[in-house]
């Protein structure tokens, strides 16, 4: 039997009570705090008939174990785990599948604006590898400010077989490298696809760039190499929405 967690933020714990009801089971806030926000989320709380527990600073602290829980903390069921087995039925419930791979992200602050991103593009699906990768966690969940409730993140054994795997269900994958020639603005980004995002600095796994279908990067003008992974990926995943809008 799975064991319940914390999620804890104003914006996080207000989503997964409208987006996942079901799975909360009680409510932690704290004393004194009766702004507007708090208010969305305790009205919603008790239509819910869920318990509301008033506590201090410091149980607050402990219960969420970081200070910075914004004043709210939800004790909740956890959510399914997906796999690499579970890709298929994803694709098929989209006509043209949007994926985002992370290939070695080991911030959890990265992997949950990379997740905010994903929701934000209309991503069916964030993908990283089991090892070496930062996993869901309460942090995560917080800076995803709900996007973790909504986006589903597909942990995988072996990344480069779950490309093979994607390009297999007709999902052309193209992975991002300083070395690419090619301008991620002159690369075709319709229909099935995954987009590659390596870690700052590292880049992708030689295996995982020689999976890709096709490798592409961001032009920089500067005098810096690269871009933070979530910054990168959110101007990746846009340029996909803008050519399917065309």
């Amino acid at each position: 039997m799975s064991r319940p967690y914390y999620v804890y933020g104003l914006h996080a714990v207000q989503a997964i009570l409208q987006r996942h009801p079901e799975r909360v089971i009680d409510l932690a806030v704290l004393q004194g705090r009766d702004d507007e926000r708090m208010q969305q989320i305790l009205s919603l709380s008790k239509k819910m008939g869920l318990s509301i527990q008033r506590m201090n600073r410091k149980a607050l602290d402990e219960r969420a174990g970081d200070p910075h829980h914004q004043g709210v903390v939800a004790r909740v069921k956890e959510a399914k785990n997906y796999t690499e087995h579970d890709l298929p039925e994803l694709i098929q419930a989209n006509p043209s599948p949007l994926f985002l791979v992370l290939d070695g992200v080991t911030d959890p602050h990265n992997l949950g604006a990379c997740l905010r991103n994903a929701d934000a593009a209309g991503v069916c699906a964030v993908i990283v590898p089991k090892d070496k990768s930062a996993q869901l966690n309460a942090t995560v969940r917080k800076v995803a400010v709900g996007a973790a409730e909504t986006v589903p993140l597909v942990s995988v054994t072996n990344l480069a077989r779950t490309l093979k795997l994607l390009q297999k269900e007709g999902v052309w994958v193209v992975g991002t490298a300083g070395e690419a020639q090619q301008l991620i603005y002159d690369c075709k980004l319709n229909g099935a696809l995954a987009l590659v995002m390596g870690a700052e600095g590292k880049g992708m796994r030689r295996l995982t760039r020689e999976t890709c279908d096709e490798l592409v990067k961001l032009p920089m003008a500067g005098s810096v190499s690269s871009l933070n992974v979530s910054v990168a990926a959110g101007i990746c995943l846009f340029e996909a929405v803008r050519q399917r809008r065309d």
